[in-house]
């Protein structure tokens, strides 16, 4: 039972990870593109960009408390 505990949490994590429109190619060409899906495009890399920020922030975070912990 744990195991599948385990295994469920893993599921919701991946579930509420943020994920790119399955046919979105960094560099392809957007001639073909509608300009909704561009807006969605954008909205999309911008919630990333938001997200990859905060893991930044966390990580440095815990890097500084380690450094200032070891300093002293």
């Amino acid at each position: 039972q744990n195991a599948a505990t385990a295994q469920g949490a893993r599921a919701m994590d991946l579930d509420d990870a943020p994920k790119k429109p399955a046919n979105m190619v960094i560099g392809e060409n957007l001639d073909a593109i509608s300009v909704a899906e561009l807006e969605q495009r954008i909205q999309a890399l911008a919630s990333e960009i938001l997200r990859l920020k905060a893991e930044i922030a966390k990580k440095q975070a815990s890097r500084n408390a380690a450094a200032a912990f070891f300093k002293n």
